[in-house]
């Protein structure tokens, strides 16, 4: 009887044991239950990256996770104010049946690595802030600051995922000449970029740019996948475009641009944009024709938004991954470039987010070599008129904001299992 008794509760112990560890999942929805959907992506970041497991619930309930039972989970979860259920391992298989049937949009995709992450941006501070970096600090995604020195000397080959801040790869300088010339940190950023250039072995900051677009662009070939805003967008396909020729007015680098400049296009060697009419005016605060102009007297934020396509989960998870949200429509918002001009888009590029009714395509992805680009149209998607000066983004008062989720899906899509992605 004694024996029996031990067996009995050894017994006992092994089965509650076995509960504890093996039949507990974390489910995080992303649902319009989520009390912070942007830490939750920086939890499952963090998940992974200490070598943890976890799913990707493409298109269940906003696009939930979901993670074995881990007691650090369920604490740094509280902390930062992340919901949360705990749900039986009978639970979640029912959840992962649902997903996997025919009858139903959606996919379950292990994530597997955290990427290395690097944001292109200079050493000083400019009068505007990145909503990526505010994004990626609030999250608490860690990631490398790298400029053009780094990315000249070939350090791209230790990272996964790379940014452009807010950027001119035209050498232009934001074309803010015309404004701020006389401003001391207009000055500063030409007289850094002019130093940096001739250390580097080149006569002018055009030269070093289109070097610099040429190894991001090598990066992706590679295998990296590139996230850009603003005018770090059409600037990098601008500078590639112009390869071998000075499309600089005289005001940013001392002498005449080609006056044949545009007819010495190449649209081969461009990314997402082709077609395209270099604006040549030093004045005019506008690169070329592929951004979409906004006169701000004229903008009307309640009727500006943008709507984000459904794909198919099964078949097409990368973009399905990149539209992940808890909304179908996202508020619209301001910035040098704005929107991108469909007709000046590739036809092998995944429109992802276009304004209803209007030729404005806010957000697009594409493949090059073994990578992949995504560009996200606007400078911040909760100060719609962003201006060079405004105070940074306070995203403790946007712990749900859905245009910010869309920058957080772009961080998170190079850790999934992608065995399913279309050629």
């Amino acid at each position: 009887m004694k024996f029996l008794s031990k067996a009995l509760i050894l017994f006992t112990i092994l089965i509650g044991t076995s509960v504890k560890i093996y039949s507990q999942q974390i489910l995080i929805p992303m649902d319009v239950n989520q009390n912070n959907h942007l830490k939750a992506y920086g939890l499952i970041y963090n998940v992974i990256k200490d070598g943890g497991e976890a799913q990707w619930l493409l298109n269940y309930r906003g696009g939930s996770f979901l993670a074995p039972q881990n007691d650090n989970l369920v604490r740094n979860a509280r902390i930062k104010g992340i919901s949360i259920e705990n749900i039986s391992d009978a639970e979640a298989n029912r959840i992962l049946m649902q997903i996997e049937g025919n009858d139903v949009n959606m996919a379950a995709i292990p994530l597997e690595k955290a990427p290395r992450i690097a944001v292109y941006t200079p050493d000083h501070a400019l009068p505007w802030d990145d909503a990526v970096t505010l994004a990626l600090t609030y999250a608490e995604v860690e990631y490398t600051k790298i400029y053009n020195n780094e990315v000249l000397a070939g350090d791209l080959s230790e990272y996964d995922w790379l940014h452009l801040h807010h950027e001119d790869f035209t050498g232009q300088y934001g074309k803010f000449w015309a404004s701020f010339r006389n401003t001391p940190w207009y000055q500063r950023q030409v007289r850094d970029l002019e130093e940096m250039a001739r250390n580097n072995g080149f006569n002018k900051v055009s030269d070093m740019n289109k070097q610099v677009v040429n190894n991001i662009r090598d990066f992706i070939a590679n295998g990296g996948y590139l996230f850009a805003m603003c005018s770090g967008t059409d600037t990098f396909d601008i500078a590639l475009s112009a390869e071998g020729v000075d499309i600089v007015p005289t005001p940013f680098d001392g002498d005449p641009m080609d006056p044949d400049a545009q007819n010495k296009l190449n649209f081969d060697r461009t990314l997402a944009f082709e077609n395209f009419i270099i604006v040549t005016d030093p004045i005019e605060y506008r690169h070329a024709n592929i951004d979409i102009p906004v006169r701000l007297d004229e903008l009307d934020q309640s009727m500006d938004f943008f709507t984000l396509f459904d794909f198919s989960a099964k078949w097409d998870p990368v973009p399905t991954m990149l539209t992940q949200n808890h909304v179908s429509s996202v508020r619209g918002f301001y910035g040098q470039t704005t929107a991108y001009k469909r007709d000046k888009i590739k036809n092998s590029v995944v429109i992802l987010g276009e304004s209803p009714g209007r030729d404005e395509v806010k957000y697009l992805h594409g493949n090059y070599g073994q990578g992949t680009f995504t560009f996200y149209g606007g400078h911040d998607p909760e100060d719609y008129t962003h201006r060079v000066g405004d105070p940074p983004t306070d995203l403790n008062l946007h712990p749900n904001s859905p245009g910010y989720r869309l920058i957080l899906n772009n961080v998170l899509f190079p850790a999934a299992q992608k065995k399913k992605q279309r050629t």
